[in-house]
């Protein structure tokens, strides 16, 4: 199945996209989806850095995507590698049957999914510039993704 839809699907039943998706899960399919990931993560940041660049020129657009490359494509992978082994570790503790594994996709997949979310936020950051609505949209994306997230972990904790 296309990834596309398995996002738009894992809004309504993120627990049986994430089984179907460990089924046949190598290690390279989870650091792929971690890749896209991280690269609409960058892109998403486009709209507001562009915005921020045009309201203080002190400091230019590239020298903004430079850094926002920097964190979102380099340290983001091995920082979200740490925190799903942490979540690995948790849930073995409350007695998750699961494998490393599925706790690294687990947490992947959730930013892969909350993806969409996090093009709007970028949209709402480049045309609306801080403000309630942003604040409002970040915290959709933030609970959407949380949610994503701890029913992935359920679902691969399960072994």
């Amino acid at each position: 199945m296309p990834v596309t839809t398995d996002i738009v699907e894992s809004w309504r039943n993120p627990r049986a996209v994430l089984r179907r998706r460990l089924d046949s899960a190598r290690e390279a399919d989870a650091l792929a989806v971690l890749m896209a990931a991280c690269g609409l993560i960058f892109v998403s940041q486009w709209p507001g850095l562009a915005r921020a660049a045009h309201l203080d020129p002190s400091i230019p657009l590239d020298a903004r995507l430079g850094g926002a490359l920097l964190g979102a494509v380099f340290l983001l992978p091995p920082i979200a590698y740490g925190i799903a082994a942490l979540s690995h570790l948790v849930a073995r503790a409350f007695g998750g049957k699961g494998d490393w594994l599925g706790a690294r996709l687990a947490l992947f997949w959730a930013l892969l999914a909350v993806s969409p979310l996090m093009l709007l936020q970028g949209l709402v950051a480049g045309f609306m510039g801080k403000g309630p609505a942003l604040t409002l949209v970040g915290a959709g994306v933030g609970l959407v993704f949380v949610l994503q997230w701890i029913l992935g972990l359920i679902e691969a904790e399960r072994g």
